[in-house]
């Protein structure tokens, strides 16, 4: 029989799950001040002002983990021109017609594109969150400046969130992939048949 293959050790998934939690955190926090409607969410919170306070902080945790695992996972995500007839036939990994698609490394190239967008509005929310985050930073800076800061921090966020949500889809819909974040290794069969260049290089190993 053969063995599993590890996907995530134990440092991997300790700074995915960290990630994980602070998203939920940081979205839910920052939902709360994007619209009246949603500001009944302060409550997880400890009300209003507590919110305020908490919602850079936790984005901060947030975004330094994601820089640790960012590092960690570059240069997996390398756009090859595989990746890019990936791309093309995108129909074809939605139809599951996995056959038809070229041979996958660790990342397919949606999983790849993901990571990039992620990568850019973690920066995105860094650096506007730091022109408007008062008292601390914020205070001399022009009012355009902070206003055009507010948008494209709450742009980034929705594309952020949105991206999130095709990751959690993503990895309900191909069945196995929860366990290599859960437990940390994946079976041969499926590092073969969704990620066979991975495979072929794990088994080398």
């Amino acid at each position: 029989m053969a063995k599993d293959i590890e996907r995530y050790n134990e440092s991997d998934r300790v700074n995915h799950w960290v990630i994980a939690i602070t998203f939920v955190l940081a979205a839910l926090s920052g939902l709360a001040f994007f619209h009246p409607s949603f500001y009944f969410l302060t409550n997880l919170f400890g009300g209003g002002p507590w919110t305020r306070i908490l919602h850079p902080f936790i984005g901060l945790i947030m975004f330094f983990a994601f820089v640790s695992m960012a590092f960690r996972f570059a240069h997996h995500n390398k756009m090859t021109d595989s990746d890019k007839q990936w791309l093309s036939q995108w129909r074809d990994a939605a139809n599951n017609e996995e056959h038809k698609l070229p041979p996958v490394g660790r990342y397919n190239g949606g999983q790849k594109v993901l990571f990039w967008v992620m990568v850019a509005c973690m920066a995105i929310l860094f650096a506007t969150g730091l022109l408007f985050w008062q008292p601390w930073f914020a205070g001399n800076q022009p009012i355009w400046l902070v206003r055009a800061a507010t948008l494209l921090h709450a742009v980034s966020a929705l594309v952020l969130i949105i991206g999130v949500m095709v990751h959690i889809y993503a990895a309900i819909w191909v069945k196995g992939t929860m366990r290599g974040m859960m437990q940390g290794t994946v079976t041969d069969k499926w590092a073969k048949k969704h990620h066979p260049l991975w495979h072929k290089e794990m088994s080398e190993k």
